[in-house]
C-alpha cells in the first residue's frame, strides 16, 4: 500500500495567513480558498471589500487546480489558444489563472485558489500562501 502526505487544518491556516499577508501588503481585496487533494473545501476567506462573486470563483479555481494537478493558467491558455471544446470538461469550472496546486513529495495534496484582482496577482497571492509550507 502506498502512502502520501495530506493537507491538514494547521497547514491550511498557515497557507491562508501567508496568502492574506501578501494580499494585504498589496492592498488587494480578494477571496482565498484552500482545498484538499480531492478538491474539497478546507478554507474560505473573503477579505473586506472583495466582490461577492469572488467567493464562488476562488473555490472553483482551487478545485480545478487540485483535480487537474496543475495551475489553472494552463487551462485558460489552452482555451484562449483556440481549444474552446475544453470548456465542456466535466467537474472543472475554474479555468482562469489564480488556482495553484500544492505539491508535496510529488503528490498533489491540495490547491489554493484566489479571486479578486488581476489573474496574475491572484496567482501571486496563491503562491505566497503555498510558500509558507516550505518555511
Amino acid at each position: 500500500m502506498k502512502t502520501q502526505p495530506i493537507l491538514g487544518l494547521d497547514e491550511a491556516k498557515a497557507i491562508a495567513a501567508a496568502a492574506e499577508a501578501e494580499a494585504l501588503k498589496n492592498h488587494w481585496a480578494v477571496t482565498i480558498a484552500i482545498v484538499d487533494g480531492g478538491g474539497h473545501l478546507l478554507w474560505l476567506q473573503r477579505l473586506d471589500g472583495a466582490a461577492p462573486v469572488s467567493a464562488a470563483i476562488a473555490p472553483a479555481k482551487a478545485r480545478t487546480a487540485a483535480l487537474g494537478r496543475r495551475e489553472t493558467k494552463v487551462y485558460e491558455d489552452m482555451i484562449n489558444g483556440g481549444r474552446t471544446s475544453f470548456l465542456s470538461a466535466p467537474l472543472i469550472d475554474g479555468m482562469l489563472e489564480g488556482g495553484v496546486p500544492i505539491l508535496v513529495d510529488g503528490h498533489c495534496v491540495g490547491a489554493v485558489g484566489v479571486s479578486g484582482v488581476k489573474s496574475t496577482e491572484d496567482a501571486q497571492i496563491a503562491r505566497a500562501g503555498i510558500a509558507a509550507l516550505a518555511a
